[in-house]
């Protein structure tokens, strides 16, 4: 590739050893490895910037060196965030799949990982319902809203929400009584992660609250049944991540998600640290596009050669 490196300068030299201090991650410093030792995507940067690839580096560092989440519950993180349906990077999937299995993770974790990140695509509703509402208003059509003039089958339907979920939020109103058959179908989809029969310890017995008509039921570390493969914490953290990806950037389900992670017991650090990891999503720009310049560069010296040639 046009940017492979003879010979690595002082300086690049210097990086390059700080470069293995600091990503500890077997996954990150063997996995496809150019002929320096570096995954390619970051070789690539040490050619063509060493500045960016020390400050890239350091940007990486902090929430890698800080752990207030373990290094398995960091590469789930950072595989929702690579695997979200609104960035779809397969090199950084392949990348954070690997390195979450060398950290312990199990095949069901990474599944359960990849099946509550496809959740997102719930947000169309969550965003369009509430303006076909307003449309409808707008156009003299009423349509009803609140808990209080729903039906005991969408009362049935509330209810296995916060069961399965462990929360309530009023924005489901409007959808609940929109199109119950599809929050019907939604419910299912989404509980899957928290119903697997996968059970992380046995079950606790269950007693929901009689759903209210004026607050939201919320989450607590004693609400909630823990199955699945990931505690209740865990999976909170895993939406804040997508949410928070500059790919998504859904702030009412970030909002709602962090005010979850807080009341299963998590800490404003651990928050925090999910959104360092999610921007760390912006080096996706120079992993693809350091890789098509130097494609680019490669096709136009063979052209070169070629002409000098004839």
């Amino acid at each position: 590739m046009a940017s492979s490196i003879t010979k690595l300068t002082p300086e690049q030299t210097a990086l390059k050893e700080a470069y293995f201090k600091t990503m500890f991650s077997s996954s990150l410093t063997t996995s496809s490895s150019s002929s320096h030792g570096l995954p390619p995507h970051w070789s690539r940067l040490l050619y063509h910037s060493p500045p960016m690839f020390a400050a890239t580096l350091h940007l990486h560092a902090v929430p890698h060196q800080k752990r207030h989440l373990d290094p398995k519950t960091q590469s789930l993180i950072s595989l929702a965030v690579a695997s979200a349906s609104t960035h779809l990077h397969l090199p950084a999937i392949k990348r954070h799949t690997k390195e979450a299995l060398d950290r312990g993770a199990s095949r069901e974790e990474i599944v359960e990982t990849l099946a509550l990140t496809s959740t997102l695509g719930i947000h169309a509703c969550n965003i369009g319902v509430p303006i076909l509402v307003d449309v409808l208003r707008e156009e003299g059509i009423e349509v009803e809203t609140g808990m209080e003039s729903m039906t005991q089958e969408q009362w049935k339907l509330r209810h296995d929400f916060e069961k399965k979920r462990g929360y309530w939020h009023p924005f489901w109103d409007l959808f609940l009584h929109l199109d119950p058959s599809f929050f019907a179908a939604y419910l299912e989809f989404s509980s899957v992660p928290w119903t697997s029969t996968n059970t992380i310890q046995t079950p606790q017995t269950l007693e929901t609250p009689c759903p209210s008509l004026t607050e939201p039921f919320q989450p607590n570390s004693s609400s909630l049944v823990e199955q699945g493969a990931l505690p209740p914490k865990t999976k909170e953290l895993i939406y804040c991540a997508f949410d928070a990806a500059a790919t998504h950037l859904y702030q009412p389900g970030l909002k709602q998600h962090m005010r979850n992670v807080i009341r299963l017991g998590g800490s404003k650090e651990e928050i925090m640290e999910v959104l360092e990891l999610a921007t760390l999503l912006g080096g996706s720009t120079l992993e693809v596009g350091l890789g098509v310049l130097d494609q680019e560069l490669e096709e136009r010296k063979e052209e070169k050669e070629e002409a000098d040639v004839d």
